[in-house]
């Protein structure tokens, strides 16, 4: 028989290869012609008197990314639609399509045949619960194999065994931290764990794959042999009376009650292991079958992975412009974020020349370069020999003859427009006539930046974050002249980099600044008010932001907060910021001389090592403090949700951002807004245009202008339109799952 996405080689010893390979497709990935022909070769594997046992390998650079998310989108569409009619009947067909794929893997680890997973590449999600369902697992001796089920990092978790099968091959605390982290294991931690059985030579992988069964590997699992034990002990033990208090208390810590997978992972571990493996399974099933009909799930899978995917793939690039294949790129400033920009220009494997007033200071540049690569060899993320082959690519130069040959420039010198023009002039005059200029411009808008180029068709903003090397997002910045091809060399660079472009028009504070800014004087405000700064940082934490917007300002620098202020009220007048706010930073920089992290103090102090930073007791002094009870809590984090969510949507008003998948990814990735939400506008579209209209209209008239609900969301309150459907990203397009 044959198979579109499978080939079955059966040796004379008897032993079946299936090999992996998609066709049209990068990756494999699960769907539901896999799955189905997966079943049936093992039905027919069974049946062939001749197959003594099967290895199954891939045949591309991965192993597999797991089941194809859309998959599940379709099933959840599926249940919506059905719901209405007849909710116990949709809901009973989620189930069962829920339970399919764990069926399958079930079925083969009872086959009676035994089965090895042969690892050569990255193997994730399904794909490892796969391989945990084979009664052998080798993994190829590489750094391009990574095991892990990361589905709790898009709203989900392991429903395909994953929760039953990891607690009961390694101990409990490690399973839990696996599951509820997602955390990416290299096959030597995965065999420290007890995950996998070998490691073998990529070269040798199958035949160690083949060996183990010729060797009499037996086709049952642990937890299907009479006195199966579990590795860490019973639930009902001394470890687990330890154990499990506490990693109830951590998860709550953690979360703080958002992430409904990550509690359903607790209690699947927990209930699966007081029963045998079959119920498990069902407990787990049913519990998937719940998180699959939550809103967080929803939400994170939308933005984080199926929005995520196609920004990553270049969504918003033009349609018919050549991809750039870059041969060498420029970057002007040597300083902290042109040596990031440098460093992951490098790590991506492409020439980087970096430029500065004279070699001590491009030198220097490239010493952080160095750094990185000293801080990844001695963490074992990377070899001494991979780092050697970074730092030949970054040429530091104090010439700009150097850039001749240049693809793409990017300029990263400090904000004065003065600097920047004469950056711009002395690159241009070196550079070809195709090659884009880019500046990494955080505050000056990109048209005015943009007269002192020679070709504005070809100037173009690329917005990093510090510190570049770790942050994800990049905001791609349109001048009002710029071109479809520096767009389309913006994206490709963007994408090579590895990391995921939004597409902004030119505004001061582009998309991501105007957000966090908000975010932070809205904290300012409440400080004003009398709230104690411990319920400010919390209620943010609780909220679902990952740092609270004092700690915030102090990583950016609270006296930068002070320069944007007075440049915005240079520019603007004195009505542009809040004079209250204006007093409240000068006394922080002016009087106490607290610049935040990069001086040892800010709205924290941040002592030596190993001691932990803390809040400076000296705010309390600053305004009349509130008492703990007069303070409404659940209002602290309600206001610094919606105050940045419609920052979002005057964003999307003024056309600065057009599309909602590049402002539910960009407020994630670039400032950590509670990602459970799915993003700033999707927040918006779950509460519903005319509640959070009535939310805004509340917090106005209590707290001020900044909650003044937008026209374009009183429109869609009076519509009952959500951000998804005024602003579909698919229009025009074969629809795909918005």
């Amino acid at each position: 028989m044959t198979y579109t996405n499978f080939t079955v080689d059966t040796d004379a010893d008897g032993i079946a290869l299936v090999t992996w390979d998609m066709p049209e497709k990068s990756m494999n990935v699960f769907t539901e012609e896999v799955m189905r022909e997966l079943d049936a070769i093992v039905d027919a594997t069974v049946a062939d008197e001749k197959v003594k046992g099967v290895v199954f390998t891939s045949g591309k650079d991965s192993f597999s990314g797991g089941a194809d998310i859309t998959m599940l989108q379709k099933m959840l569409k599926a249940f919506a639609r059905d719901k209405a009619k007849d909710p116990e009947k949709a809901t009973k067909a989620l189930f069962d399509n829920a339970g399919y794929m764990s069926g399958l893997f079930r079925k083969i680890e009872t086959c009676g045949k035994p089965w090895v997973s042969a690892i050569n590449g990255t193997c994730m999600g399904g794909a490892f619960e796969l391989s945990l369902a084979c009664h052998g697992r080798v993994a190829a001796d590489s750094d391009r194999v990574k095991m892990a089920l990361p589905e709790v990092k898009i709203g989900i978790f392991p429903g395909a065994g994953g929760t039953q099968r990891v607690p009961r091959l390694t101990d409990q605390q490690q399973a839990l931290q696996m599951l509820t982290s997602g955390q990416s294991l290299t096959p030597k931690k995965a065999k420290a764990m007890g995950l996998i059985h070998e490691i073998a030579a990529p070269a040798s992988l199958v035949e160690a794959a083949k060996a183990m069964i010729k060797g009499g590997l037996k086709p049952v699992a642990p937890w299907d042999e009479k006195g199966f034990r579990l590795p860490g002990g019973q639930i009902y033990s001394a470890a687990g009376a330890n154990l499990w208090p506490a990693a109830i208390a951590i998860l709550r810590r953690e979360t703080y009650g958002n992430y409904p997978a990550a509690a359903a992972i607790l209690k699947c571990v927990y209930e699966g292991l007081l029963v045998p493996f079959d119920t498990g399974l069902r407990i787990e099933q049913r519990y998937f079958t719940e998180i699959m009909q939550t809103k967080e799930a929803a939400a994170m899978i939308r933005s984080l992975f199926v929005s995520l995917q196609e920004l990553n793939k270049g969504a918003r690039r033009p349609v018919g412009e050549p991809e750039t294949k870059f041969k060498k790129i420029g970057v002007i400033g040597a300083g902290f974020m042109g040596a990031g920009i440098a460093y992951v220009t490098a790590k991506a494997g492409i020439p980087v020349v970096l430029i500065d007033r004279d070699m001590e200071a491009a030198e220097k540049g490239k010493a952080h370069s160095q750094g990185l690569v000293a801080a990844a060899v001695k963490k074992g993320r990377s070899t001494a020999e991979a780092g050697e082959r970074l730092l030949s690519l970054i040429t530091p130069s104090a010439d700009y003859a150097d850039l001749d040959g240049a693809d793409l420039v990017i300029e990263a010198v400090f904000e004065d427009s003065g600097v920047k023009k004469l950056a711009t002039e002395n690159a241009e005059a070196v550079l070809k006539s195709s090659a884009v200029f880019a500046s990494n411009t955080s505050t000056i808008p990109i048209t005015a930046l943009a007269k002192n180029s020679a070709r504005p068709k070809n100037f173009i903003g690329i917005h990093f974050f510090s510190p570049v090397d770790r942050m994800m997002l990049v905001e791609i910045i349109l001048g009002k002249k710029t071109g479809d091809k520096a767009l389309a060399t913006a994206i490709d660079y963007v994408r090579a980099i590895k990391k995921t472009p939004i597409v902004v028009n030119d505004t001061r504070g582009f998309y991501v600044n105007r957000c966090v800014l908000r975010y932070m004087s809205e904290a300012y405000k409440m400080l004003i008010e009398g709230v104690p700064a411990p319920m400010i940082e919390n209620a943010a934490r609780a909220a679902g932001m990952p740092v609270g917007p004092l700690a915030l300002t102090d990583e950016t620098a609270v006296d930068l907060a002070q320069k944007i202020m007075k440049q915005t009220i240079r520019d603007l007048g004195e009505k542009a910021v809040d004079p209250a706010q204006m007093q409240l930073i000068d006394t922080m920089v002016d009087t106490h001389g607290r610049f935040g992290r990069k001086n040892g103090k800010g709205f924290y102090d941040y002592p030596a090592k190993p001691a932990k930073k803390s809040l400076w007791p000296g705010l309390r002094d600053l305004y009349p403090q509130k008492a703990a009870d007069d303070i409404d809590y659940e209002e602290l984090k309600q206001r610094l949700l919606v105050v940045i969510a419609l920052e979002a949507v005057r964003v999307m008003e003024e056309g600065i951002v057009t599309d909602p998948r590049e402002a539910d990814v960009g407020s994630i990735l670039a400032f950590g807004f509670a990602p459970f939400t799915g993003g700033a506008l999707s927040y918006i579209d779950s509460i519903g245009a005319a509640e959070f209209v009535a939310i805004a209209k509340r917090l106005q008239k209590k707290y001020g202008a900044e909650f003044k609900a937008p026209k374009l969301l009183v429109d869609m309150a009076a519509k009952g339109e959500t951000f998804y459907q005024r602003f579909d990203p698919y229009a025009g397009q074969s629809k795909k799952a918005a």
